[in-house]
């Protein structure tokens, strides 16, 4: 058997650079490369990368247009599924989705497909490509979209490119959700993030910030003026340790952290009036991405040392390994098979008392349980973040009864995203619990067709 190509990898700013400001990591393909990474593609007429795409993207046809330098078609092919590939191409979970079936995984490297999509979204925007999505004829209806995060963003540009009058409302006074709020600039350009918005406006979507569905006004309010309201809310209650001492000073949540810094620029403070303390020595507890997010955020303000805290190891790490590969190579320390037991310190954290733990039998979740052994350590600390998850937003169910949740505060809704209540949808991570871009934007489309089928059949 002929052993295929080894992939091109992405070039990355080297790290003693890098940790010193918050401009992206990646720099991205050069046209050669990406037309060298594209030929490896085999072409399957099966297409199993599709069947790994949340929004079923044709992955071997733009693929193919890259390979023969027709960046232009391979960039409307994506768009054709995805209305904001420069932004998926940089913060999908690749490896775990359309990678992961790509045939060539099986006997070698897959095809890099995050960093063509990467390449032909960014090759498309530097040579102001621009393609007409406005409808041919409109519908006569109108929908309103709870939050403006993925799932929202999907749901918006599907129905406006139908004909419906959309209007997008979203909490904070810039639109995009966690994709400005969570994801720090070194991962995911907020540049990016608003152009690819623009998009959305261009097409006839109207967003509308700082209005709090729930509290400003009521999905009763929305139903007598659109005709669906979908609710893409998402999921930004942080989770607690629960333990000792966690109410001290400089203690954050990862929610708090990461948006002082992304969304409020507390890293240019005081040209940017929003304070953070730095540290010096700083803990954060967690083994996802955002716990990634945050001990690199920690590192490029100013710490000394970043560790990372987590009850397992690093093969059951749920973050992206291509995003821990960056944080050891900018010197994150990793503290495996601890967990925190206790906060020290009298009125502001000082130190961190950690359990070492063992592995025992796979979980619910398919992983070693954790153990504790009863042995404890203590590091000094300054700093803490907590990044161990988050539980979905409870405003919109706690005002709207009609609109069931789950034990766990999610949204119930059938397969086809519709909830309790007539008329209203849902999706993403108000429905999953937390879940990747992709997985939202996957519900999103869901969302879109079935309000476009009940309103052309009822």
């Amino acid at each position: 058997m002929v052993k295929p190509k080894t992939r091109i990898p992405i070039p990355k700013r080297p790290a003693e650079e890098r940790i010193k400001d918050f401009n992206e990591v990646a720099i991205g393909y050069t046209e050669k490369e990406a037309v060298e990474e594209a030929s490896r593609c085999i072409q399957c007429p099966d297409k199993p990368c599709v069947t790994g795409c949340p929004v079923g993207v044709d992955i071997p046809r733009f693929i193919k247009f890259v390979r023969e330098k027709k960046f232009e078609e391979a960039y409307k092919v994506i768009k054709e599924k995805c209305p904001i590939p420069a932004i998926t191409g940089r913060v999908c979970p690749q490896e775990k989705q359309c990678e992961k079936m790509c045939r060539l995984a099986k006997i070698g490297q897959p095809i890099a497909i995050g960093a063509l999509e990467r390449f032909a979204a960014d090759w498309a925007r530097e040579h102001g490509i621009s393609i007409d999505e406005k409808p041919n004829q409109l519908m006569g209806k109108s929908i309103a979209v709870v939050g403006s995060g993925p799932a929202g963003i999907v749901v918006a540009s599907d129905l406006a490119r139908l004909g419906y009058q959309v209007t997008v409302f979203e909490a904070l006074h810039v639109p995009g959700g966690v994709l400005v709020y969570g994801i720090p600039e070194f991962r995911l350009p907020k540049k990016i993030v608003y152009e690819e918005l623009k998009n959305l406006k261009d097409i006839g979507v109207n967003i509308e910030t700082g209005v709090i569905v729930g509290k400003t006004i009521t999905v009763y309010d929305l139903l007598k003026e659109f005709d669906a309201v979908f609710i893409g809310s998402g999921a930004g209650n942080p989770k607690f340790l629960n333990i000792p001492g966690e109410n001290l000073g400089r203690i954050y949540t990862a929610n708090e952290y990461l948006t002082r810094v992304n969304l409020m620029k507390a890293y240019m403070f005081p040209a940017y009036d929003t304070p953070i303390h730095r540290g010096k020595r700083v803990a954060v507890i967690g083994g996802g991405n955002t716990a990634m997010d945050a001990a690199r955020t920690a590192l490029r303000l100013g710490a000394e040392e970043v560790y990372v805290v987590y009850r397992r190891t690093r093969r059951e790490m749920p973050a992206r390994e291509e995003e821990i590969a960056n944080a050891e190579e900018e010197g994150i320390k990793f503290l495996f098979l601890v967990q925190p037991v206790e906060f020290l310190g009298k009125s502001k954290v000082e130190a961190l008392k950690l359990e070492k733990m063992k592995l025992g039998e796979p979980d619910e979740t398919g992983r070693p349980r954790p153990i504790p052994t009863g042995e404890t350590i203590t590091i000094d600390i300054d700093i803490a973040i907590t990044a161990i998850g988050f539980n979905p937003n409870p405003l919109i169910p706690k005002m709207t009864p009609e609109i069931k949740i789950d034990k766990h505060g999610r949204i119930i809704v059938d397969k086809e995203a519709r909830t309790t209540m007539p008329r209203v949808y849902a999706g993403g991570d108000i429905v999953i619990g937390e879940g990747t871009v992709i997985e939202a934007m996957g519900w999103g489309r869901i969302a879109a067709k079935t309000i476009h089928k009940d309103l052309t059949t009822a």
